[in-house]
């Protein structure tokens, strides 16, 4: 066998069909379209359309609720941590926080936070920082000396949740003067 030999095996590549390009191409005159009406012409657009007959996507009811502000945490237990802390890629002295985490390899992306979640054993003093954490990781970090910090700043942005919360309340209570006052003035 030679290089100007190979090829594909038979039906691997298909030419393309070129309709209306004479009766002979067997896809000619019509195109392959049938005969008038709608789907016949350019332009259409008949996806969902059931004939009359109310559509699926109109026959079954709408489900759940997608909350677009809703917050992703990359979820690290405590057992990650301390093997870090066993293996000597995280240093207990230092504060455990997204960067730390980050560049040992327990985490790959900040998201919108780490939260500390309570799975396995902490027998290292170590002071976390994390935009989150349960009850349970709470208890064992306290247990053993340690200190929790709850960071609401979001990685990559300068606010916390609260400045923006206090924003947005600021910005309601500018409008609601605003219509006190339109109706002040109106009468």
């Amino acid at each position: 066998m030679k290089l100007n030999q190979i090829r594909d095996n038979d039906g691997a590549r298909k030419n393309r069909t070129r309709v209306a390009r004479g009766i002979g191409s067997g896809k000619g005159r019509t195109a392959g379209r049938g005969v008038k009406g709608q789907s016949s012409r350019s332009g259409v657009s008949l996806n969902y359309f059931e004939g009359g007959q109310m559509p699926i996507y109109r026959r079954l009811p709408k489900r759940g609720f997608r909350n677009i502000f809703r917050l992703n945490f990359v979820e690290v237990n405590l057992n990650r941590i301390q093997n870090a802390i066993d293996t000597g890629t995280l240093d207990a002295s230092q504060e455990i926080n997204v960067v730390s985490l980050m560049e040992a390899g327990i985490v790959r992306r900040a998201k919108d936070g780490i939260r500390i979640l309570g799975n396995g054993d902490l027998k290292t003093k170590v002071t976390v920082r994390a935009a989150g954490a349960s009850a349970s990781a709470k208890a064992a970090i306290e247990k053993v000396g340690g200190e929790l910090i709850i960071d609401t700043t979001r990685p990559g942005c300068e606010k916390s949740v609260e400045e923006v919360d206090q924003k947005s309340e600021k910005k309601v209570v500018k409008k609601t003067t605003k219509k006190v006052k339109k109706t002040t003035e109106k009468k």
